[in-house]
């Protein structure tokens, strides 16, 4: 099974909107056709992000998202600090895919990544659910 890393704004994108790429990428791993794997610094964030009063989103629709994501996700514990990421919020996420052995991370915000992290090509919503749609399509 895939193993994948959502960034924070992608499980935002999927809250917020929906029909979107980054719902469709959450719903996967809601509906375990891949494998999420988040670590504790990750779910923190998850939950400070999505209450945050000028987002709006519904105080009980963000409880059952974490309660799914929790009931559903692999938890990991990195092993080592990594430094990779422009932004440095954002190496807990590399941190994360290293320690699970992730395929490739996911997020909207590629300009805060390397291209590419521990042998993982990090992928925006679109790009992993093309890559999904071609590695679901049966052989002709």
């Amino acid at each position: 099974m895939i193993r994948d890393v959502l960034d924070t704004n992608v499980v935002v994108s999927a809250m917020l909107r929906s029909g979107g790429l980054p719902e469709a990428v959450f719903n996967l791993a809601m509906d375990g056709q891949i494998c999420l794997c988040i670590s504790e610094p990750m779910l923190a964030e998850y939950e400070d992000v999505l209450r945050r009063p000028r987002l709006a989103i519904n105080p009980d629709k963000v409880t059952v998202a974490l309660a799914r994501i929790r009931a559903v996700a692999l938890l990991v514990t990195p092993l080592a600090p990594v430094t990779a990421a422009l932004d440095p919020d954002d190496n807990m996420f590399l941190g994360c895919a290293e320690a699970a052995h992730a395929h490739c991370p996911v997020t909207g915000n590629c300009r805060h990544f390397p291209d590419h992290w521990d042998a993982t090509r990090i992928l925006t919503p679109r790009q992993f659910m093309d890559a999904h749609a071609l590695a679901s399509d049966p052989p002709v």
